[in-house]
């Protein structure tokens, strides 16, 4: 195992993200899946200067994205929107994107079961086949339900992965899953060598080591699964407006650099625009969290 970080939370030039986490220790990351933001031949040129490989990205699954969506036009636009990302983590030589079905925020579905299962299940058949022709591998990803109502356990995700290939994998992601399962302990285990990615924050989704949850036996029972990949960081700081706020200069009052519906989204989990040093302190923590337990 090792680690590795996104970067969507926070907008910055991809220059300091990498300076940032190299000083912590940290091997890799999953840029943002955003292809349109990102020069593919630039980009591999940061990455090697900084000595930080590309692990993958995650489908930021905004506005129209929805591979479950009624209406044919948008499954279709959504699903070369996934075959841009996994075309640019071919080209920036990454394993694997994880992949988010549904549009996050939406909790009203569009048809029936029968309906939604034939849809996503298609789409994701068809992006996997891209996948396959561009060395890219994909793991289902399962959000908690107050971000989708479609995909909320690893046994679900599991499910797609099993309707799509074999070779269709699963990322679990700490936060949600001390949400959602019943045990997150056989949860892993239940996925098992399908576990192909592996998302860390705390369960107040905080830095690792900030909120409650048992790193050493987590570790531990990916260890035992035979995991090898990335835990992926991935803090949400929530945001407290109020005077018990513990954190009152977090928040970064005039971003730049960040598009609406970036900032939509990350306002949508709950969070804000950080300020540099706070968002680096939570990198940080991770850090030292995490590393002595997988080195």
């Amino acid at each position: 195992m090792h680690l590795s970080t996104h970067n969507w939370m926070r907008a910055e030039p991809l220059e300091t993200t990498l300076k940032r986490i190299k000083k912590f220790g940290y091997e890799s990351i999953e840029i943002s899946g955003e292809p349109e933001q990102y020069k593919t031949k630039e980009t591999r040129a940061l990455l090697k200067e900084h000595g930080i490989r590309c692990w993958g990205a995650v489908t930021l699954m905004l506005g129209e994205r929805n591979l479950a969506a009624r209406d044919q036009g948008q499954r279709e636009r959504s699903v070369q929107y996934v075959k841009d990302v996994l075309t640019m983590i071919s080209e920036l030589d990454g394993e694997i994107i994880t992949l988010v079905p549904a549009t996050v925020g939406k909790v009203v579905p569009d048809g029936t079961e029968e309906e939604e299962w034939k849809w996503v299940v298609d789409a994701t058949r068809e992006c996997f086949t891209h996948a396959k022709k561009v060395g890219v591998k994909i793991a289902v990803e399962p959000l908690n339900r107050f971000e989708t109502y479609l995909f909320n356990r690893g046994a679900q995700a599991l499910a797609l992965a099993d309707a799509v290939s074999p070779e269709c994998g699963v990322c679990l992601d700490a936060y949600h899953i001390h949400m959602e399962e019943f045990n997150v302990h056989d949860a892993i285990r239940q996925v098992g060598k399908r576990l192909f990615d592996f998302h860390v924050a705390d369960n107040n989704r905080f830095a690792a080591g900030l909120g409650q949850i048992d790193w050493p036996k987590i570790v531990a029972t990916l260890k035992e699964v035979g995991y090898d990949g990335a835990l992926t960081n991935e803090f949400v700081a929530p945001v407290d407006r109020t005077p018990a706020a513990p954190y009152p200069d977090m928040v970064e009052r005039h971003p730049v650099d960040i598009s609406p519906e970036q900032l939509k989204f990350i306002q949508d989990h709950g969070s804000s625009v950080l300020t540099e040093k706070f968002y680096t302190d939570q990198m940080r923590i991770t850090a030292e969290t995490l590393l002595p337990l997988i080195k």
